[in-house]
């Protein structure tokens, strides 16, 4: 409900809590961060096994979900910055509409702006450090920024 000191430690700890209450699930049919639990299956009926066992998990520990933001026997899911489906881990077309859409870098700054955004999905882009080549050296320490 209410974690009963300052903010400063409530992510943190709340993330400890959830990797603690659902470690043996972790890595074999779930994802936790902070409050998203990714339950992945094969087939309908291992869905709902895995469903029960975190459900009775939670129960145990007096730990509630609210069923209006879960979403049960998805095809696909948008976590975390990327869409997990059957077909694997691919790119979230919604983020990669907003790299487009970034501002033209004007300054060090948000030429490291960019590059930090544009990084995300790095491992998509065949050759990516080379594309991004003039843009890593011109943010080094020294060079005058054009």
């Amino acid at each position: 409900m209410v974690i009963p000191f300052g903010l400063s430690n409530a992510p943190s700890t709340f993330m400890r809590l959830m990797n603690h209450v659902l470690r043996e699930f972790i890595g074999h049919f779930v994802i936790v961060y902070f409050d998203d639990i990714l339950v992945y299956y094969k087939t309908l009926k291992e869905h709902t096994e895995h469903f029960r066992r975190v459900f009775e998990i939670l129960k145990r520990e007096k730990l509630y979900s609210n069923i209006k933001k879960c979403q049960f026997c998805q095809d696909k899911v948008v976590f975390l910055g990327f869409v997990i489906s059957q077909r694997g881990v691919e790119v979230d077309e919604e983020k990669v509409k907003a790299i487009w859409e970034c501002p033209i870098p004007i300054t060090t700054s948000e030429v490291k702006s960019f590059h930090g955004l544009a990084s995300f999905y790095r491992r998509f882009v065949k050759n990516f450090s080379a594309i991004l080549a003039p843009l890593t050296e011109c943010m080094k320490n020294g060079t005058k920024f054009k």
